[in-house]
């Protein structure tokens, strides 16, 4: 059995999220033809969520980031009759909010308002979805905040996060989802005003939608906000493009990214062949949260990584695209793929453990495929995660957005489906599954770090790497860490790359 911490706060902390639903009126969903509603009468809140099926994957070559500019021009620029800063004084007295979250395949325009402005806040909210200012203030000063994401944030200051774009980098070399979101530092000076425009006409139209409305609206309002859009969007279809199979990754595929750093940054993955529609996405969610539950001690890494030897503050794994809300442990709603991957994050590593701590990732991956999980860790696990997951929607708004999603994939509620799938679940459905999707061997590791070549030097040569500890730890884990020193990572020796960190995101690769 593997190292767990007390549980008791999250189940607590799931059982109170799951009991005060209960105690409040049932949720009242509803759907239109392009609409997802979620109404709950005594709420004085009102969350307006727009999905357009458009993201990173639309950008036309070498205009990468378009989508996002676009995106932005609209939660964060004017309207026909108000300037950006005359808008945000509108709203400011009313506590209210519009933004714009953008991602590989989809695009989400959010709003919230208390209900008693909800009529003033949606002419506005309307206006900027249909014809928005397109000011050039507003384009130069949303541009400069994308070019500057990526030279200034992702390659100087956010280790953690180039790690992870570098390991899509290496995931989807020649494919659509290739270019950060962002966009590349390249595509994002090569556009022009008149891009923008002309993408918002081509993307934003009524065949490419999904309206979304929660909170305290009143009745007919989700009705309301979908033929409003149906009727002045421009026509346009809403077949998303074309997506090809990733590259066939051979051996352990290494991308390097040399910078000044104070530690070093770790993301392992590989793309897999399921989504929430699939069958087996269900004991694959089981067996991650026992291998890596983001931000808990309820996953293995995070036990014997940090736990038990203190190499690092956190370690994790996914088996879709994650992307933390905010301080929180939970993901944020309307990023959907068709295409996923399992990853493995490792958050940064003092140099000299970096080797050793690869390792011991690489090996319990190894151990997770080849073994699985016990009965004992299986139950526990399905136990905590059917409590747990109820936490996904403990508010309106990310109920809302888990709604939509379900509509993206064409699949049932993800916290319904939980529900319902998890107690018939077995141990051998759950280890079945790991075997199919998950493997040690064919995958890419993505590193930032210092002194690249040298670290690189000591991978290949596959020399033992003992690490250092800050305090003592047991002879049983001297002991296992005696095997972990030496345990053979089977690097694909010509695929072994080095990138300056000046060098990356400027452009795509050539395929």
């Amino acid at each position: 059995m593997r190292p767990r911490a007390p549980l008791a706060a999250f189940l607590a902390a799931a059982a109170l999220a799951a009991a005060g639903c209960a105690a409040s009126p049932g949720p009242a969903e509803e759907s239109t033809a392009a609409g997802t509603g979620f109404r709950a009468p005594d709420s004085p809140i009102v969350n307006l969520r727009i999905v357009f099926r458009t993201g990173s994957i639309d950008d036309p070559p070498g205009l990468h980031g378009l989508n996002a500019l676009t995106a932005l021009m609209i939660g964060a620029g004017g309207t026909e009759t108000l300037a950006y800063d005359e808008l945000a004084e509108t709203l400011y007295p009313w506590s209210a909010s519009i933004s714009a979250q953008s991602d590989k395949e989809v695009t989400t325009v959010t709003g919230r308002v208390h209900r008693d402005h909800l009529e003033p806040f949606y002419a506005i909210f309307r206006d900027l979805i249909l014809a928005p200012r397109f000011d050039p203030a507003d384009f130069e000063r949303n541009r400069d905040r994308l070019r500057n994401a990526v030279v200034s944030t992702l390659r100087g200051n956010d280790d953690e996060e180039l790690g992870k774009e570098a390991l899509n980098a290496l995931l989807y070399r020649g494919h659509p989802y290739e270019a950060p979101t962002l966009g590349t530092e390249l595509g994002l000076e090569a556009i022009t005003l008149d891009d923008v425009r002309e993408f918002h006409a081509q993307r934003y139209t009524r065949g490419n939608f999904l309206a979304g409305a929660g909170g305290g609206y009143p009745e007919g309002f989700l009705a309301r906000v979908d033929t409003d859009l149906r009727d002045n969007l421009p026509e346009g279809g809403g077949e998303p493009a074309e997506l090809p199979a990733p590259r066939v990754l051979e051996g352990v595929e290494l991308l390097v990214v040399e910078k000044q750093a104070i530690a070093t940054a770790i993301s392992i993955g590989f793309p897999i062949g399921l989504t929430r529609a699939d069958d087996d996405f269900y004991p694959l969610l089981v067996a991650n949260s026992y291998f890596g539950e983001h931000r808990t001690f309820n996953g293995l890494l995070m036990n014997v990584m940090r736990g038990q030897r203190g190499l690092n503050y956190g370690d994790y794994s996914y088996i879709e695209n994650f992307i933390q809300a905010g301080g929180s442990r939970m993901p944020v709603p309307n990023i959907p793929r068709r295409q996923q991957f399992f990853s493995i994050w490792i958050r940064p590593v003092p140099h000299h453990n970096a080797h050793f701590a690869l390792r011991q990732a690489m090996r319990e991956l190894q151990r997770l495929v080849e073994q699985g999980l016990s009965q004992e860790d299986f139950e526990a696990t399905r136990d905590f995660l059917l409590n747990y997951s109820q936490l996904y929607v403990q508010t309106t708004d990310r109920r809302l957005g888990y709604l939509m999603d379900a509509r993206f994939y064409d699949s049932g509620f993800l916290v319904d489906e939980i529900r319902a799938r998890l107690p018939e679940l077995t141990v051998d459905d759950v280890n079945a599954a790991i075997r199919r999707h998950l493997r040690f061997d064919d995958l890419g590791v993505a590193v930032v770090t210092s002194n690249a070549e040298e670290f690189v030097e000591r991978l290949l040569a596959g020399e033992p790497s003992p690490p250092t500890y800050n305090t003592a730890v047991g002879e049983d884990i001297l002991a296992e860490d005696a095997e972990i020193i030496e345990y053979p990572i089977p690097f694909n020796m010509e695929r072994v790359q080095i990138v300056p960190v000046r060098e990356m995101f400027r452009d795509v690769s050539a395929g």
